[in-house]
C-alpha cells in the first residue's frame, strides 16, 4: 500500500466527463489528516502509520486517549486509522496528509460499514423468493421454507442462512475509480457506491488488485 486516508461519505451525485458521458460519483471529504503515531519494525514488528481525523474536543477524551495524543503532540482526534504503508519513512508525526495524495485516475478500495437494518428475515437479507401465492400457503409466504431436515441429520446444518441481523459490518469495495479531486475543499469523486450512510466514516486506500 502506498497511499491511505480516513474521509466521511457526503454523499452521491453525478458528473460528465469530456465526452459527455454521466459518470455516477460518491463525493467524500478526506482529511486532512494527521500522522498521530508512527510505528517501526524495531518497536513495533511492522512498520505503519496512524493517522487522524476530525476534531475532537478534550473533554470528550478518555485519559488513556488523552495520553496518546499528549505523547504525541498532537491535536486530538476523533476517529484513528493504522495504514501499513511502503514507505513509512516519508512521513512523521506532525505530518498532515491532504487528499491531493491521490491523483485522477487512481484505483483505489474503500472500507466502510454498511447501513444497520436490523432483524430482518431472510427474504430481505438474502434475497430468497417467497412461497407460492396459492390457496393453503398463507399467511407465512414471507418464511423460510424447508429447512431439508429429517430424521437424518436430525438438525440444521451450520450456516444455512436464515433470518438475522442485516447490516452494520465491515464492508471493502474493491477496485474503485478516482473521477475528481478538489483539494481546497478536501474533496474527492470516486465512481460508483460505497459501504455506509451519509456522514459514514470511510477509509480510501491503495487498490490491492489493480
Amino acid at each position: 500500500m502506498k497511499k491511505g486516508i480516513i474521509g466521511k461519505k457526503i454523499g452521491m451525485t453525478q458528473i460528465f466527463d469530456e465526452v459527455g458521458n454521466v459518470i455516477p460519483v460518491t463525493v467524500i471529504e478526506a482529511g486532512p489528516c494527521v500522522v498521530a503515531q508512527k510505528k517501526t519494525a524495531e518497536n513495533d514488528g511492522y512498520d505503519a502509520v496512524q493517522l487522524g481525523f476530525v476534531d475532537a474536543k478534550e473533554k470528550q477524551m478518555t485519559k488513556p486517549q488523552k495520553g496518546h495524543f499528549e505523547k504525541s503532540g498532537v491535536a486530538a482526534k476523533k476517529h484513528l486509522k493504522e495504514f501499513r504503508l511502503d514507505d513509512c519513512s516519508a512521513l512523521n508525526v506532525g505530518d498532515v496528509v491532504g487528499v491531493d495524495t491521490f491523483a485522477v485516475g487512481d484505483k483505489v478500495d474503500v472500507t466502510g460499514i454498511t447501513k444497520g437494518r436490523g432483524y430482518t428475515g431472510a427474504i430481505k437479507r438474502w434475497n430468497f423468493h417467497t412461497l407460492c401465492s396459492t390457496h393453503g400457503v398463507g399467511p407465512i409466504h414471507r418464511e423460510v421454507g424447508s429447512m431439508g431436515a429429517n430424521s437424518t441429520p436430525s438438525r440444521v446444518f451450520k450456516n444455512k442462512k436464515m433470518a438475522g441481523q442485516y447490516g452494520n459490518e465491515q464492508v471493502t469495495v474493491l477496485n474503485l475509480k478516482v473521477v475528481k479531486i478538489d483539494a481546497e475543499k478536501n474533496l474527492i469523486a470516486i465512481k460508483g457506491a460505497i459501504p455506509g450512510a451519509k456522514n459514514g466514516i470511510v477509509f480510501i486506500r491503495d487498490s490491492v488488485k489493480a
